[in-house]
């Protein structure tokens, strides 16, 4: 009777254990990123009164006589279900759908949410708002370029960036009079196309076209660089001293973009050797990748007998404008669009899987850190090798399903009230025992 009572006594304080866990669940049903509990039980050893025996003689063997001595507690899971995810419309709120974690710089080392709470600081430093701790992943280069070979460090959004575009590519469309006199110096078309060099510069430059006076349906084209500076210095030069060439047009007037019958598309481009404003400047070379490698597209030059008059219908330069927001995608890419319509690529979170993610410890404010069941962390890309994607705008909300949980609240009630009953049982038991002196 004694050992009832002892193994009540056990069997109640599992019990309140499993309500414990049981409680912490439903306490954090509505925390964002909480993963729930679960207790396991297991039979305590059994003390052998008689052993079993082999059937021998005609008779049939015996079992073994044994007393159970009452349960423990097994262990206490953490569940890696998928949470529901809730709409907030807050850009910076990030939800992990499938395996995986964000990476979290902490004081010690690093730290794994599911809790995608996220803001920019005032150092424009990507923040866990829970915890105060920087997210970690990779920042893009001035030319938004992102090595992920490199170690993860922590996430800089740098808000108030200005950025521009140089000029590459100049769309020219309209028509040069097929009529025209080439002996005639007045009967030229000018046109003037602004262009940006890699500071934000705008540079006008002068275009002008000549009809060849012995080469039927063949423009002569020159640029001339914009006026001078102040400082008797022109904006800027031709790697080949000018920029000149010819447009050549097919007997119907339309562009011909390969006079030579080779195959191979004509491509003009403007060179600039030195800009006077200190921006980017190359060695001649018609290298369309060169940012001051500019491509005049003549496509859309017709030569009808019409007057001549050309004109800009599209340049891909950009003058500076400042970063207003950014976004992000399902692989955790961080954007930045510029109040020049400029988007530009700013940085990239990092996920971290592990080969047991049960082994995990839960270190408080919804961080979990590594254990030596856990394995270390796999640091990669959202999306990638069975890691989950991300959906920017919502959040992971708990996945404690309260129907559950009550359930379990019920059968832990039982539980500790069925085991309480044996502790009164023994000790009447105990009571009848001692009576039996009287």
């Amino acid at each position: 009777m004694i050992r009832s009572l002892s193994m009540a006594i056990a069997s109640l304080r599992n019990h309140q254990v499993f309500m414990d866990v049981i409680a912490s669940n439903i306490s954090n049903v509505n925390t964002t990123g909480y993963k729930a509990s679960r207790v396991q039980f297991q039979e305590l050893l059994s003390q052998t009164i008689r052993g079993s025996s082999a059937p021998r003689g005609g008779a049939g063997g015996l079992n073994p006589v044994q007393i159970g001595l009452g349960m423990a507690l097994g262990g206490i899971d953490t569940l890696f279900t998928q949470g529901s995810l809730q709409d907030t419309g807050r850009l910076t709120d990030l939800a992990i759908q499938g395996n995986g974690f964000f990476v979290l710089k902490t004081g010690e080392g690093y730290g794994y949410v599911r809790d995608g709470n996220l803001d920019v600081g005032v150092d424009g430093g990507l923040v866990h708002l829970t915890t105060g701790y920087k997210v970690q992943g990779w920042t893009a280069d001035n030319n938004g370029n992102i090595d992920t070979g490199e170690a993860v460090s922590s996430i800089n959004i740098p808000l108030g960036m200005r950025l521009a575009r140089a000029t590459t590519l100049t769309n020219l469309s309209g028509n040069l009079d097929a009529g025209a006199d080439p002996t005639d110096p007045e009967q030229v078309a000018n046109m003037t196309i602004g262009v940006y060099d890699s500071l934000g510069n705008q540079h006008e430059v002068t275009i002008t076209f000549t009809k060849s006076a012995t080469t039927p349906n063949q423009w002569d084209w020159a640029a001339t660089p914009p006026d001078v500076n102040q400082d008797g210095a022109p904006d800027f030069t031709f790697a080949n001293g000018t920029g000149s060439g010819t447009v050549v047009f097919k007997t119907d007037g339309s562009y011909n973009a390969d006079p030579d019958g080779d195959g191979i598309n004509n491509d003009i481009y403007l060179e600039v050797a030195d800009f006077n404003t200190g921006a980017a400047g190359a060695a001649y070379n018609a290298d369309p990748d060169l940012d001051s490698s500019i491509h005049l597209d003549f496509s859309s030059i017709t030569q009808l007998v019409n007057l001549s008059e050309v004109s800009v219908a599209n340049q891909d330069g950009l003058a500076p404008g400042a970063l207003t927001t950014f976004s992000m995608s399902n692989t955790g890419e961080i954007m930045g669009v510029f109040s020049n319509g400029l988007t530009r690529r700013l940085g990239q979170i990092a996920m971290a899987k592990f080969q047991n993610s049960g082994g995990l410890r839960k270190e408080g404010q919804s961080l979990f850190n590594t254990s030596a069941n856990s394995g270390v962390a796999q640091i990669g890309l959202p999306g990638q090798d069975g890691r989950g994607q991300i959906s920017s705008g919502y959040l992971e909300m708990s996945n404690v399903e309260l129907a559950q949980q009550f359930t379990s609240m019920i059968t832990a009630q039982r539980g500790f009230q069925a085991n309480s009953r044996v502790i009164t049982a023994s000790d009447e038991m105990l009571q009848e025992l001692v009576n039996l002196t009287r």
